[in-house]
């Protein structure tokens, strides 16, 4: 499995749709699931993967205390099942759109498993820092 890759940026159309990448369209085709997710962004899960997340939060959820099965309720009550249109248009729900801060534009990018949907500002601020990570000697 190569796993999604790459960054992209787009815009929120008047209708709460953000344009999926060509390149990653072809995974939609029978559409796909949009979730809240760490750190204030969403994510795009493939059905299958979606499948896969669900039953890791279920498992967690009977294993778990309370805590974890209200992260696993508030997971479920708060994802949504999207298509992807001719135009490659996504819709995303307002209170996503809410959650992740998501006005205008919109950073899209691989996440080998997903793919997030970030508000530039956010990104800047709790992501883009460990970039340093790349610049760093590692002493070789």
């Amino acid at each position: 499995m190569a796993g999604f890759v790459g960054r992209y940026e787009h815009s929120l159309d008047d209708k709460g749709r953000v344009i999926l990448p060509v390149k990653f369209r072809s995974s939609f085709e029978r559409g796909g699931f949009i979730t809240e997710h760490r750190e204030g962004c969403l994510a795009l899960w493939t059905p299958a993967e979606f499948e896969r997340q669900l039953a890791s939060l279920h498992r967690a959820s009977g294993d778990g205390g309370r805590q974890q099965r209200n992260r696993a309720r508030l997971w479920a009550a708060n994802s949504q099942e999207v298509a992807v249109d001719a135009q490659g248009r996504m819709p995303i729900s307002a209170y996503l759109r809410s959650f992740a801060q998501l006005d205008g534009e919109i950073l899209v990018h691989g996440a080998i498993d997903r793919i997030e949907l970030w508000s530039p500002v956010i990104w800047e601020e709790r992501v883009a820092p460990e970039e340093q990570w790349f610049l760093e000697d590692d002493g070789e």
